[in-house]
């Protein structure tokens, strides 16, 4: 109700019947919507400006109101006539720009307190149906004001990519908190079967089977493992294959054939 109270109070000398109360209540409506009334009457007049009050005279004729409009971008021009059939005001505006036309009918009784004509407090009734009617038959038709272009955003920069980046690539999964393993490096590219020189383990492994060793280096086998005397000197030449005699290393944990019950242990059947 902002500002309509302000126009009702500068056109109450000119409101004596329930469709003028009526009537500034539809011209504030355009109002809102970014049109303002140039004069009464189809025809213009040479000292005419927008203006958001009621032109002299408007109240002229209390069968037919005739005013016009014109938007603040100056985009639209429109001409309203309000005529009255028994109890209802029918509504027809036409934009001239655009030849486009839009009527609403508005029952008078519904938004007007004839018995209340000078308290602007106590004049209008269902004020948000009144708005909703006319922004739904009248503005939403010929479609309001151009809105003033909005500056445009600065775009954000995109991040620098590498070139072999894939967007459909799943990115390497990683536990959070550690560290990816540091694999060791091959030390000739033409050493592949070398280890298999080394069947203790001197390089990187060897060929013999431990479960118990745990990836720790182990001391070196004793190739006399297993025979009543020691081999001499240089019957296993260095970096040889050669597998043990004997168990390697007495003593050494090894795997409990018994570290599980036989199938069947406690049937007394068995």
């Amino acid at each position: 109700m902002a500002g309509l109270e302000a126009l009702y109070a500068s056109a109450r000398a000119a409101v004596s019947r329930p469709q003028d109360a009526l009537l500034c209540g539809l011209h504030w409506e355009l109002v809102r919507h970014g049109y303002r009334c140039l004069g009464a009457g189809e025809q213009p007049r040479p000292d005419e400006r927008k203006s958001e009050l009621l032109p002299a005279g408007w109240e002229a004729n209390k069968e037919v109101y005739t005013l016009r409009y014109k938007s603040t971008d100056d985009a639209r021009e429109l001409l309203l006539k309000a005529i009255m059939v028994e109890d209802s005001m029918i509504v027809n505006v036409m934009d001239r720009t655009s030849q486009k036309v839009a009527d609403v009918t508005l029952a008078v009784a519904n938004y007007i307190n004839p018995e209340h004509l000078d308290d602007f407090h106590k004049v209008y009734k269902n004020m948000e149906e009144l708005r909703a009617k006319i922004s739904s038959g009248i503005i939403a038709p010929l479609g309001g004001p151009a809105e003033k272009e909005k500056e445009p955003k600065a775009e954000k920069e995109d991040p620098v990519l590498p070139r072999d980046y894939d967007p459909l690539m799943a990115p390497p999964r990683q536990p959070a908190g550690t560290r990816a393993p540091s694999w060791p490096r091959p030390l000739n590219p033409f050493a592949v079967g070398g280890e298999d020189l080394d069947p203790f383990g001197g390089r990187s492994g060897g060929m013999i089977l431990d479960p118990l060793r745990s990836g720790f280096r182990q001391p070196g086998i004793d190739p006399s493992t297993g025979l009543p005397s020691r081999l001499p000197p240089g019957a296993v030449p260095p970096g040889a294959r050669f597998d043990p005699f004997g168990p390697v290393g007495a003593g050494r944990g090894r795997p409990d054939p018994d570290h599980l019950p036989p199938p069947g242990y406690d049937d007394m059947f068995m």
